[in-house]
């Protein structure tokens, strides 16, 4: 593999440099969101287990990807970040071939479902080696400008992907059973690596010391904990949009989430680069504002046309609120140590899940949940205040340095 400037050339488009690091995201979260509807039919229809075990198959995945973020940081930081999506896709193909042995041992069903809990942990780390990679990747790929930019649409990879190969896996697994599961999630991620082993792979920053991982945690701990909190709404509307459809008898259920994923993904590829000009937490501060009403309106909405319109606007609030504080995160950290920065800043994205909204839900109504989504993403504007404050104060503090060491 060729080494490379850590730079792009101006010649080529941000755009053209990152299509093989989104290239590896889209393959890595096909075959993560090509399961997730499934699972829960196979466990239980298949190989008769009941709902707890269900949620431990589920789960193993998310745990496993939330324990494996800062050694998969540390290790894109070691070895860059091509390599780490590398060893991601490779682990992916591996988690697949598990996927394949549960499935030929399903005459026995405790050993059927142990194959697949350890099949969905590998998978787990699969997916924080792919996405912490492909960002420390693309980070690498471009100008240090295009920060905010390469977060955003790495991350409309991963969210499209999610977003559209839910209904795939459901025609694979009607069609062919779970098998078909299998082998999809062996073979995509191994075609999508072979075509990346002449992928452009840039040098790799020399490090003066090991990543201080308490210095870089507290560079990234706040930003981190604004996206976890503003993930709240992306939950809400995830987990409880088409229950709030069928509630109020709205058809097509699904009308919601699209909504919010095409404002989204729209939002990304025409306003990416905002927070690489006009900085991270100004942006961030506004577009959580309009993530707050959107899910207000989707809590008032007495009709689908309104519900839906909330939706898409929650979407278009959002699609800035994640990159724009990874900006933040970024900026916080050397050059060398933003694997591990990003692998931290992702791990708060699943900190934060929706138990609590599903008990408000059963205690006070569907309605409550989107209100209780826009209260927390409203206070969320408080963290990009502060950001906001701090690094107008370091830029003043810059200014006056440079002010008093001028010649005179």
């Amino acid at each position: 593999m060729t080494d490379l400037p850590t730079s792009s050339t101006p010649s080529r488009s941000v755009a053209v440099s990152l299509l093989p690091t989104m290239a590896a995201v889209l393959a890595g979260f096909v075959v993560i969101g090509a399961a997730l509807p499934v699972l829960p039919l196979h466990v239980s229809h298949n190989l008769g287990f009941g709902s707890v075990v269900v949620g431990m198959v589920a789960g193993t995945q998310f745990a496993a990807s939330l324990v494996s973020r800062v050694w998969s940081g540390s290790f894109a930081d070691a070895n860059g970040g091509k390599r780490a999506v590398l060893v991601g896709l490779v682990t992916a193909a591996a988690a697949g071939l598990l996927y394949l042995l549960s499935v030929a041992v399903a005459r026995s069903p405790v050993l059927s479902v142990s194959i697949l809990v350890v099949g969905r942990a590998v998978l787990g780390g699969a997916e924080s080696f792919i996405i912490t990679g492909g960002v420390a990747w693309g980070l690498a790929l471009v100008d240090a400008g295009h920060s905010g930019k390469v977060i955003a649409w790495v991350g409309t990879a991963m969210f499209a992907a999610l977003a559209f190969s839910g209904p795939f896996g459901a025609i694979l697994f009607t069609a062919y059973g779970f098998a078909a599961i299998g082998l999809l999630t062996t073979l995509l991620p191994l075609l999508v690596l072979g075509s990346l082993m002449r992928a452009p792979n840039p040098r790799i920053q020399l490090r003066q010391r090991k990543s201080d991982l308490r210095a870089v945690f507290g560079a990234v701990w706040l930003p981190g904990l604004g996206a976890a909190l503003a993930s709240v709404g992306y939950c809400s509307i995830l987990a409880f949009s088409s229950l709030l459809y069928a509630d109020n008898h709205w058809r097509p259920v699904w009308v919601g989430f699209t909504a919010f994923g095409a404002a989204l993904i729209a939002a990304r590829m025409i306003c990416g680069h905002l927070p690489d000009r006009y900085g991270g937490a100004k942006i961030a501060l506004l577009f959580l504002l309009v993530q707050s009403a959107g899910l207000l309106l989707m809590g008032l909405a007495r009709s689908s046309v309104l519900a839906s319109s909330g939706a898409a606007l929650a979407g278009l609030g959002y699609s800035l609120v994640y990159p724009a504080l990874g900006v933040e995160a970024v900026g916080g950290t050397s050059p060398e140590s933003r694997g591990l920065a990003m692998g931290i800043y992702t791990a708060f994205l699943d900190a934060l899940g929706s138990p609590a909204l599903g008990w408000a839900a059963d205690r006070a109504g569907l309605s409550v949940v989107f209100f209780i989504s826009a209260g927390v993403t409203f206070c969320t504007t408080a963290i990009a205040l502060h950001l906001a404050y701090n690094t107008r104060r370091g830029r003043q503090a810059d200014y006056r340095g440079r002010s008093l060491n001028r010649p005179k």
